[in-house]
């Protein structure tokens, strides 16, 4: 079956954007490549003329995932009029927002994957290292920056500091899932506020 790229591009990303919205609420393991592709309306049998593999579709999905998320993270974090600070506490803001413990309609694909994936696909573990990693440059750059313009101050070194932020809120969203309540992001938030120095 030969389709034209345009075609070809559009039924692709339709079926990652299936693939995220149901591996997002059942897990990796659990989601059949058919339940995806009855959910993106695709003819069965059609799969391998978009991925040569499972895990190559997998790792697909979780690339066009991290390009989303980091184009809306870059966004926050260039918000004009406000200070850097400003603009890392509206990330976390958001962070809080859709990281919902009952379903994340695809929003939160690192941290309902993190653990499941990394010790079942070498391809997905990679892109999740890649995902996160960029994750945590971002919020380096943007505590450097909040440092230089004086709304933010750091103990440790910015890099560091990325890092403990971001496991920091993972580790939340994880414990949201666990308990089915949001105490962790709330105090993740008062953390974040004070590692930053901010008022």
């Amino acid at each position: 079956m030969l389709l034209m790229p345009g075609v070809r591009e559009d039924t692709r990303h339709r079926i990652l954007d299936s693939a995220r919205r149901i591996v997002a609420s059942k897990g990796y393991a659990a989601v059949g490549i058919n339940e995806v592709l009855g959910d993106a309306k695709v003819p069965k049998g059609s799969f391998y003329h978009f991925f040569e593999s499972k895990d190559a579709f997998g790792r697909a999905m979780l690339d066009d995932y991290f390009v989303e998320y980091l184009a809306e993270m870059d966004a926050f974090l260039a918000e004009p009029g406000l200070t850097t600070a400003q603009r890392l506490m509206n990330y976390w803001a958001s962070w809080y927002d859709n990281q919902s413990f009952n379903d994340c309609q695809g929003k939160c694909l690192a941290v309902k994957l993190g653990a499941e994936v990394a010790d079942l696909s070498e391809p997905m573990r990679l892109s999740l290292e890649a995902g996160t990693g960029e994750i945590i440059n971002r919020l380096e750059s943007a505590i450097t920056a909040g440092v230089g313009d004086g709304s933010v101050t750091v103990v440790n070194d910015p890099r560091a500091t990325a890092q403990m932020l971001y496991d920091m809120w993972m580790g939340a969203s994880v414990m949201a899932k666990i308990r089915r309540d949001r105490v962790h992001f709330d105090t993740s938030l008062t953390a974040t506020r004070q590692l930053l120095h901010i008022a």
